[in-house]
C-alpha cells in the first residue's frame, strides 16, 4: 500500500478552503457543490470537489475520512471519473437525517444506492474502489471493522481513469471534511473473499 500525497492530485472543482496538515487533509465545501446526472430530478450537477489523480487496472484507490456530517446531502468518499458524464461516487451521505453508506453510478445518467450505517459517526470511514477487468468494486468499512461490499458496476478496461477524495455540500455551506488518508494498493483478488479453512 502507496500513500499519495495531497499535492500529486487535481481539483475538478475548487473547494472553498484546504488546509494540509500531518493529520491529513481538512477540505471546506462550497454551499451547493454535487455531482448528478438528470435521473429524477431533472438537473445535471457537475461541481463535485474531487482531488484525482491516475488510476490504472489492477490497482485500488483507498480513502478514508471522519465521518461528522450533521445537515441533508453531506457527503464525502471516493470518486473516479472517466469523463463528464461517465463517473462513480461511493461514500457515505446524510438522506433524510441518517447517515449512508451508498454510491452514485453515472453512465449519462445517475443511479443511486444507500444504506443506512448506524453507529459510524464520529468514526473513521475507508472507502475503497478496486479496478480488475472490466468492472470497479466499492468496498467500505468503519475504523478495523470488516469490509462491506457497496457496488459492483462496470468500467471499461482501456478507460482512462482518475480518482481520489471527494466532498459534496448540495444544501448548506460550512461543511468541512476530515480526510485521514489516500492511497494506492492492489485491486481486490476476488469480488468475494476465500471461505475460511475448515
Amino acid at each position: 500500500m502507496t500513500d499519495i500525497d495531497w499535492s500529486a492530485g487535481e481539483w475538478s472543482t475548487a473547494p472553498a478552503h484546504v488546509q494540509v496538515a500531518d493529520d491529513g487533509m481538512r477540505v471546506s465545501a462550497v454551499e451547493g457543490s454535487d455531482a448528478w446526472r438528470i435521473t429524477s430530478y431533472g438537473f445535471i450537477h457537475d461541481n463535485a470537489h474531487a482531488l484525482l489523480a491516475p488510476l490504472q487496472q489492477s490497482t485500488a484507490v483507498e480513502v478514508s475520512f471522519e465521518l461528522d456530517f450533521s445537515e441533508q446531502f453531506d457527503q464525502a468518499g471516493v470518486f473516479l471519473r472517466v469523463d463528464d458524464s461517465t463517473w462513480i461516487k461511493a461514500g457515505v451521505e446524510v438522506s433524510d437525517g441518517v447517515a449512508s453508506l451508498g454510491a452514485v453510478v453515472t453512465r449519462g445518467e445517475s443511479d443511486w444506492s444507500l444504506g443506512p450505517v448506524f453507529g459510524w459517526a464520529g468514526r473513521t470511514v475507508t472507502v475503497r474502489a478496486s479496478r480488475s477487468g472490466d468492472a470497479v468494486t466499492v468496498r467500505a468499512r468503519v475504523d478495523d471493522e470488516e469490509w462491506r461490499l457497496v457496488r459492483v458496476a462496470p468500467l471499461s478496461p482501456e478507460a482512462t481513469v482518475t480518482a481520489g477524495p471527494f466532498c459534496c455540500a448540495p444544501s448548506r455551506s460550512g461543511l468541512v471534511v476530515h480526510f485521514t488518508s489516500w492511497r494506492t494498493t492492489e485491486a481486490d483478488a476476488s469480488l468475494h473473499p476465500e471461505p475460511p479453512v475448515a
